[in-house]
């Protein structure tokens, strides 16, 4: 049993703390709203991010922030991509001893550029960290908390560390691999979000299976492209964190960028969507950053680049299917033909 607090309450942070409590780990779910940890606490429910979902009676909340560092000595950070630097600020004055860092967030910073695991070394003090886990994979929470059989990914530079991580969530629903390409797994993770808004805006424009099996092909080759540049093992991308979450992104209705897609694909302007969502669409800000590391790498990324058009330049969805489909005549393979 390991002593484990989750950082962030919403949909997936809750869904973790639900397969490590029942796993009888010692699980302390932190939340910044007092009433959501009362709620949790005291009704076993999370109604707002997981309706009619009974929650152990094993897992506690707290909002006291303080409490859920000293708590632990693994911290589980699921806090949206944004918020991953407060976080770390706010954790400094009440590290005292080193810790496993686990982060199962997905996306890139804009501006700067950095991977999730970039920025918690930034800010995070190097004598407090025992290692830095990535989980990753096709997950949605939705399914997780009805005990569906479920896989993903932990990759970490320190094996052994991953291999904690795999301990602490495995069980007969939930299935842990290992990886050391972290690199690879955050890059998949994140880029994953940028195909899966394009995917939505296909099924949007009626477009149909054809144009979305081809969206999710070419938008593996051009995330292989990137994570490669970036030192990744291209292996990595035909694995759970690469193709597999892709296809769950791109097909589900449980994905919310996915969701976004589909409505801006319908008509609808980008705020409109976001403040229908009403919960994080992580995909777009990664779209900006995605499209600005194409530009900083010289990798060609035209779907990145026909989606950051839409979102972020006015141009009409249906206008930008009709540019991609225009792009130079090449042989297919040419793309693979470095990996």
């Amino acid at each position: 049993m390991e002593k484990v607090t989750v950082l962030g309450a919403g949909s997936w942070g809750t869904a973790l703390a639900m397969v490590l409590a029942n796993n009888n780990n010692d699980c302390l779910l932190w939340s910044h709203r007092e009433n959501q940890a009362k709620e949790i606490n005291d009704f076993h429910a999370n109604n707002k991010y997981l309706p009619s979902i009974t929650l152990p009676s094993n897992l506690k909340a707290t909002s006291d922030f303080e409490r859920a560092i000293h708590h632990a000595s693994i911290i589980v950070i699921a806090v949206p991509t944004k918020a991953i630097r407060e976080v770390c600020h706010d954790m400094k004055p009440f590290l005292t001893e080193k810790k496993l860092f686990v982060h199962v967030s997905k996306g890139i910073e804009p501006d700067s550029l950095k991977r999730i695991s970039e920025m918690l070394e930034e800010e995070l003090p190097a004598e407090f960290v025992d290692a830095i886990v990535v989980l990753s994979g096709p997950s949605h929470a939705e399914e997780v908390v009805l005990q569906h059989p479920t896989t993903v990914t932990v990759a970490s530079e320190k094996m052994e560390a991953a291999e904690k991580v795999q301990g602490m969530f495995m069980n007969n629903y939930f299935r842990v691999y290992t990886n050391d390409d972290v690199v690879g797994v955050e890059i998949g993770a994140a880029l994953k979000n940028v195909i899966a808004l394009a995917a939505g805006i296909v099924d949007g424009l009626g477009y149909g299976d054809n144009a979305k099996a081809a969206l999710i092909t070419r938008g593996l080759a051009e995330i292989t492209r990137l994570g490669i540049s970036l030192g990744a093992d291209a292996s990595t991308f035909s694995g759970l964190t690469g193709m597999g979450d892709l296809i769950a992104t791109c097909t589900s209705v449980h994905s919310r960028n996915w969701r976004a897609g589909n409505m801006l694909g319908k008509g609808a302007n980008l705020q409109t969507v976001l403040d229908e969502m009403g919960m994080v669409v992580e995909g777009v800000r990664t779209t900006k950053a995605a499209y600005q590391l194409a530009k900083k790498q010289q990798v060609d990324m035209p779907i990145t680049e026909a989606l950051h058009s839409v979102l972020f330049e006015g141009i009409h969805p249906k206008e930008a299917v009709d540019i991609l489909m225009h792009r130079t005549k090449k042989h297919e393979l040419d793309d693979y033909k470095s990996f």
